[in-house]
């Protein structure tokens, strides 16, 4: 659990509880035992999603933090050998690269002529309770771990003041969020397009998903087709809705390139996980699923950055906050240096490079840096080069 994470609405810190730490798990567990600990409503607070949105999270109280993380364990330990090869997200061991890798080489070794490329509308705030708890009751048959399941699902939240119940959805922010979604997704969507899709399709047929993002790679544009109106009709049964703008049909695979010349138009390409897919060739000519980073994902990054550098230029001297743009720059590279997608990060590092001379001439009314002199300080204290760090390459030949 992390120590350092914004308290819940009873205000109580990490170090608080611990300077009585074993009385109060004594007690936390007596409560559990007698079916007495009841969890309080989370506090809401909004994050930026993109330019334009924010997104809700909810924060539990401290001793709320520590049972949905015990009650995850336990599903982790049920569901872990019930979820399919086609889910990535919030599991052990995997994560969003393999997802994107997934993808990739999906199309690549498969006759893939056509993407789903899909978007749920407000997965987590929309999750039916009682589709939930009968999703549970298939592998869990104690009523009190149910009974404590529910209690949380129900706790409500607190927005601005103003107690909200919680109908529907799960809280995104808590440790038992992301458990749960799988588990529901697990049921609505992976089960039955393994069991029903790919048994009905004409041709291949396959699904990557990660949490509530998700790609449909197919053969035939009849079944892709098929699968999207069968998508729609399916979550609408399970209290969920495919956004209705953002979901589309694309072609997308090996022939596609030539097959947009021919048609006279770009050739498609997807989102998914912050990632721009497309398809390309190699130097050999083989062809290959290109990457690069999204361009929403990219100008928010940059938006960002350079917010933090206004912030950040004259409450603090270089030499404090020079170290934690370098760190910034790190941890862009660790998830966006993938194979193929050095042009874009070189990018944002030429950026950043900017924006750090930007700010820094702005501290006052003087300017510190020409760029000879920025150059020779780079010299000095240098920013981290970009580089890739995961190799997600597969190529395919020609057929």
């Amino acid at each position: 659990l992390g120590r350092d994470r914004a308290s819940g609405m009873d205000g109580v810190t990490w170090q608080e509880y611990g300077e009585n730490l074993e009385e109060n798990l004594k007690d936390l567990v007596a409560r559990l035992k007698a079916k007495r600990y009841k969890p309080q409503p989370a506090k809401r607070v909004y994050i930026p999603k993109d330019e334009h949105s924010t997104r809700p999270l909810g924060l539990p109280a401290l001793e709320d933090k520590i049972v949905q993380k015990g009650i995850a364990w336990i599903l982790e330990a049920i569901y872990e050998a019930d979820f399919l090869d086609c889910s990535y997200g919030f599991r052990p061991g995997r994560n969003c690269h393999q997802a994107v890798d997934a993808v990739d080489k999906t199309i690549m070794r498969n006759p893939i002529n056509h993407v789903i490329d899909a978007d749920i509308k407000g997965f987590f705030d929309n999750v039916s309770h009682q589709w939930m708890l009968e999703f549970l009751e298939v592998r869990i048959a104690d009523p009190s771990f149910l009974l404590l399941v529910r209690r949380f699902l129900k706790a409500g939240y607190v927005d601005s003041g103003f107690l909200v119940a919680t109908e529907q959805g799960t809280p995104q922010g808590g440790n038992l969020s992301p458990i749960l979604s799988n588990i529901y997704l697990h049921y609505v969507l992976d089960l039955w397009f393994e069991k029903r899709i790919k048994r009905q399709a004409r041709g291949a047929c396959f699904l990557v998903r990660y949490a509530d993002d998700f790609v449909c790679m197919i053969r035939y544009q009849d079944d892709a087709r098929r699968i999207e109106r069968a998508l729609r009709e399916r979550f609408t049964q399970f209290d969920l809705e495919l956004h209705p703008e953002k979901t589309r049909v694309i072609s997308f695979g090996r022939y596609e390139r030539e097959n947009a010349q021919c048609q006279d138009r770009r050739a498609h390409t997807f989102d998914f996980l912050g990632f721009t897919h497309f398809c390309g060739r190699s130097r050999k000519g083989n062809f290959i699923v290109g990457r690069r980073t999204s361009r929403k994902k990219f100008r928010k990054k940059c938006k960002e950055l350079n917010l933090w550098l206004k912030r950040t230029r004259n409450s603090r001297p270089v030499k404090e906050w020079w170290p934690i743009l370098a760190a910034k720059l790190r941890g862009h590279y660790q998830y966006y240096g993938v194979s193929g997608n050095m042009p874009s990060i070189s990018r944002y590092h030429r950026l950043a490079v900017r924006l750090a001379l930007k700010w820094l001439n702005r501290r006052s009314q003087r300017s510190s840096f020409n760029w000879a002199g920025f150059r020779a300080y780079l010299k000095h204290y240098p920013l981290p080069p970009p580089r890739i760090v995961h190799n997600l390459y597969t190529l395919s030949p020609v057929t």
